[in-house]
C-alpha cells in the first residue's frame, strides 16, 4: 500500500519513536488562523482520536517551554510554512503531525494553484514557474496576481471569455469569492481590496464555473494505516445567510490511489477528478522540495466554463486539518478495529443553527461559538455492505 509520492511513510527522515513514548498535541500555529472556538474544539476532538489510534496520550495545546520525553505528534491548526521553525521543533517527516510542511507560506494557499500574467509578473519568493506547465492539465483557467494592476490585467484576459471569478487566497468555505461579469464590476471589486494583502498574499483570478459540482479527493496516513478517498462536497448556509461549504459524502478505502481507483471503479468524471488531484500533487512534489504532509485533500470542480464547454480542475490544496477530517479519522478508526475491513462510507457535516446532530453521529463539535453562532460538526459512518 504505497501513498502518495511525498505524502507517505517513504518519506525519509520521519522519526519513528515506539508510540508509547509520544504524546499528541495540537499546535495554534496562527494564533489569527483557524483558531475560533468551534476550531479550537475540533482539533482537540480529532487529536483524542488519534492519540487512541496510536496507543499515544492526548497532552493539550503544545507548549514549546514544555519539556515533552520526546517529539510530540502534533496536530497543527494550519500547513506549516516556516522550515526553520519546523527543524527547531522536532518535526522531520510525515509520522510527527497530522497536516503537512511546505518550503514558502503561499505553496500553502490558493495561489500556487495558477500561473502568473508574465514572466515580468510580481511573485514571492521561492516562486516555481514549472509549477505552471506541471499542473496545467489539473487546474482551471486562471491567474494568480501579486498587485492590483496585474489582478486587473488578469481579470480583463479572462472576462474576454465569460464570467471570472476573484478569490481571495486565504479564505475557506467559500467566503469571500466574487463573480464578475465585466471591466466595471472587476475594478469595484479590486479597488475595494486591500493592496498589501494582495501584494503580500496574492489574489486568485479564475474561470467561473456555471453550477458546478465539487469532488473531495484525498489521503491520509497514520502509523501503519493508510487511507484513501472520494466524495462530493455540499453546501449550506452559514447563520448569516451566506452559501458555505456544508460537509461531504465521501468512499474510502484501505490503501493507496490505484486501490482506491480499483474499489471504487468510479464514472469517467469522478475518475477524472481522482487523477487531476493525483496529478497536482505530483508536481507540488516535484517542484517544491521540502513538502510532505501526511493529510493531502484536494478539491476538483467540474462545470461548464462560460462558453458552454466542459471544465475540471483542482480548485485548492489542503494539508491541514479540514472539512473531512472526521471522515478521515472515522475511516482509520474502522481499519484499526477491524482488520478485515477495507472501506467505508463516511459524510461529514457542518450544521448551522439549532438542530442536533443525530443519535448515531460522531460528534466534534455541537454548541455556540462566539464568532459564528450555533453549529453543529459530526460525521456519519457507514460500513460498506461487501465488507465483512
Amino acid at each position: 500500500m504505497k501513498p502518495l509520492p511525498g505524502s507517505g511513510p517513504e518519506v525519509s527522515g520521519s522519526s519513528r519513536l515506539p508510540p508509547g513514548l509520544r504524546s499528541v498535541v495540537t499546535w495554534d500555529v496562527d494564533p489569527h488562523g483557524y483558531c475560533t472556538e468551534h476550531e479550537h474544539a475540533t482539533r482537540a476532538h480529532f487529536a483524542r482520536r488519534l492519540a487512541a489510534l496510536k496507543g499515544c496520550t492526548f497532552a493539550g495545546v503544545y507548549d514549546p517551554r514544555q519539556a515533552y520525553g520526546s517529539v510530540p505528534y502534533f496536530v497543527p491548526s494550519d500547513t506549516l510554512t516556516d522550515p526553520a521553525l519546523v527543524r527547531a521543533t522536532g518535526i522531520t517527516g510525515v509520522d510527527d503531525l497530522f497536516g503537512g510542511v511546505v518550503p514558502y507560506p503561499f505553496v500553502a494557499t490558493k495561489a500556487l494553484t495558477h500561473p502568473l500574467i508574465g514572466a515580468d509578473a510580481s511573485r514571492p519568493a521561492g516562486w516555481s514557474p514549472r509549477f505552471a506547465t506541471e499542473a496545467a492539465e489539473a487546474v482551471l483557467p486562471g491567474y494568480s496576481c501579486f498587485s492590483r494592476e496585474e489582478a486587473r490585467k488578469a481579470g480583463r484576459m479572462l472576462l474576454d471569455g465569460g464570467l471570472a471569478r476573484v478569490k481571495p487566497v486565504i479564505a475557506t468555505g467559500g467566503r469571500g469569492q466574487v463573480v464578475v461579469g465585466s471591466v466595471d464590476a472587476l475594478d469595484r471589486c479590486l479597488d475595494a481590496m486591500d493592496e498589501t494583502e494582495i501584494t503580500t498574499r496574492g489574489l486568485v483570478l479564475e474561470e467561473n464555473l456555471d453550477r458546478p459540482r465539487t469532488y473531495s479527493v484525498g489521503q491520509v496516513s497514520v502509523e501503519h494505516l493508510v487511507a484513501s478517498y472520494c466524495g462530493e462536497q455540499r453546501s449550506t448556509r452559514d447563520n448569516a445567510g451566506q452559501e458555505v461549504y456544508g460537509g461531504s459524502d465521501l468512499m474510502l478505502v484501505r490503501g493507496d490511489f490505484d486501490r482506491l481507483l480499483a474499489v471504487v471503479n468510479p464514472a469517467p468524471p469522478l475518475r477524472r477528478a481522482i487523477e487531476q488531484a493525483r496529478h497536482y500533487h505530483r508536481a507540488v512534489s516535484g517542484c517544491y522540495p521540502g513538502f510532505f504532509a501526511s493529510r493531502v485533500n484536494y478539491d476538483v470542480a467540474q462545470g461548464m466554463g462560460s462558453r458552454g464547454d466542459w471544465r475540471s480542475g483542482v480548485l485548492e490544496q489542503s494539508w491541514r486539518v479540514g472539512g473531512a477530517t472526521g471522515a478521515e479519522i472515522a475511516a482509520l478508526e474502522a481499519f484499526h478495529a477491524h482488520p478485515k475491513c477495507d472501506r467505508v462510507r463516511a459524510s461529514s457535516f457542518e450544521v448551522y443553527g439549532a438542530a442536533a446532530p443525530p443519535a448515531d453521529a460522531i460528534v466534534a463539535y455541537h454548541g455556540i461559538d462566539r464568532e459564528i453562532g450555533r453549529l453543529s460538526k459530526f460525521t456519519l459512518l457507514k460500513r460498506h455492505a461487501d465488507t465483512p
